[in-house]
């Protein structure tokens, strides 16, 4: 371990805030008293969960287990896929499951998607009984009360941490009709830093488990972090600080529930589509992808490529990270064909890579970019996840909340990216 890149690696977290002061929309609101208080009361709450959570037995050995629970999940779901595809699934997992399929190898459809048709329906199972319900109003307290937001800023991490963005939208739309432009803003940048519990599986499958989950609370707090610089909100009046119920309509009043199998259904046909969504997109941006290369390799210059050319521009932010230069070249080539296409692309050509190394079955890189890149990796921040948030608050916004949204789409976009080097420099403090 350099101490040079240990020190690169302390001073990232300061640097990233930094580049959200730069952009700020209201430099001055954004190190005023109040905010720089609950700034640093975030920044230790973010830095004592990844020391947790990374570098003691204790946290190690309850990410491991919540790691191993998500494991057994999408196992279970095998059992449903074996039975419509027995010889996609392999034998070796058991006479339980019924798979016929010699060897290990599932394809990515089976091990990483297919799973989606069991969680999702699961957790919207908790939802319709009120669990889920009552754990995010409960943590959003909690996070209220470290992070100094709104009430509903708060309630809204959660969500979107168990819903998704587009669904956490959806539900809360009565709310978001009550909100002011400001805070929509800041609601449209938080969007872009999403991790959905059902899509966690999927993950698991491609990557080193217990940075995944670790990536969890940890991007909570960024997002609280880079939002509160780059939008800072001004202290709510009581009037203004108030939430809707995931239940209510915009008046208050109860809404009815559907019947449990009609929602049930429901539910099923959201995580097939959801499926289909994943699928097109990678297929698409794979292909897109392996074009510009193509393209760009007309020029008879062998080193220009996609990856190369974003990798210039997020070299610095990785270099900061901690890392010798060429591997922080490496990286930034990585990170940016994750903003360019999607996590799963990224995770699809080196999670295999950094699952070996993090088991000490290969030396190809070290502990410390295994896990920078990992918790890099997991959120939705990319340029379609622009097009996903910015369409659905047209459906439930209105104009004016919408046209100060759209004037904010680069500011979206840099709240993702900082979300993510913030949450990955915290737990390359304790990786090495």
């Amino acid at each position: 371990m350099d101490i040079g890149f240990v020190v690169l690696n302390i001073l990232a977290i300061p640097v990233f805030m930094g580049f959200a002061w730069v952009a700020s929309n209201n430099r001055k609101e954004a190190f005023n008293k109040r905010n720089l208080k609950y700034l640093g009361i975030m920044s230790a709450v973010m830095i004592a969960l990844a020391a947790f959570m990374v570098a003691t037995p204790m946290g190690r050995d309850a990410v491991d287990a919540a790691a191993n629970g998500f494991t057994w999940l999408v196992n279970c779901s095998y059992k449903g896929v074996a039975f419509i595809l027995s010889n996609s699934v392999p034998a070796s997992m058991g006479k339980e499951i019924g798979g016929t399929m010699p060897g290990d190898s599932m394809t990515f459809v089976i091990s990483s998607l297919m799973p989606i048709l069991m969680i999702v329906p699961l957790f919207d199972i908790l939802t319709y009984v009120g669990f889920l319900p009552f754990i995010i109003r409960w943590v959003g307290a909690g996070i209220n009360f470290v992070t100094g937001k709104g009430k509903f800023e708060s309630f809204y991490l959660v969500e979107m941490m168990f819903l998704g963005n587009s669904e956490a939208l959806a539900v809360s739309r009565f709310q978001i009709k009550r909100l002011s432009t400001i805070r929509n803003v800041t609601i449209a940048m938080m969007s872009m830093s999403c991790i959905t519990a059902s899509i966690l599986g999927a993950y698991l499958k491609m990557m080193p488990g217990h940075y995944i989950l670790t990536a969890v609370p940890l991007n909570i707090m960024a997002v609280a972090i880079v939002t509160s610089i780059l939008n800072p909100i001004p202290k709510l009046s009581d009037k203004e600080d108030f939430v809707v119920k995931v239940n209510e309509d915009a008046n208050g009043q109860k809404i009815k529930k559907p019947p449990f199998f009609i929602y049930l259904g429901d539910s099923i046909l959201t995580g097939g589509r959801l499926i289909l969504i994943i699928m097109a997109n990678v297929c698409a941006f794979v292909a897109l992808a392996y074009l510009a290369d193509q393209l760009l390799g007309l020029t008879t210059l062998s080193w220009l490529t996609l990856e190369n050319i974003l990798g210039v521009f997020l070299t610095i932010p990785a270099f900061l990270l901690g890392l010798p230069m060429d591997q922080a070249f490496h990286m930034a080539t990585l990170m940016g064909l994750k903003l360019v296409t999607n996590e799963f692309v990224v995770m699809g050509q080196i999670g295999s890579t950094l699952q070996s190394i993090d088991t000490g079955q290969s030396a190809e890189y070290s502990q410390h970019f295994t896990a920078v890149l990992s918790i890099f990796l997991t959120s939705f921040v990319n340029f379609s996840t622009i097009g996903i948030v910015t369409g659905v608050y047209k459906g439930i916004a209105d104009e004016e909340a919408n046209d100060a949204i759209s004037k904010n789409v680069p500011k979206m976009f840099l709240s993702g990216i900082l979300v993510s080097l913030l949450a990955a420099a915290s737990v390359g403090l304790f990786v090495w």
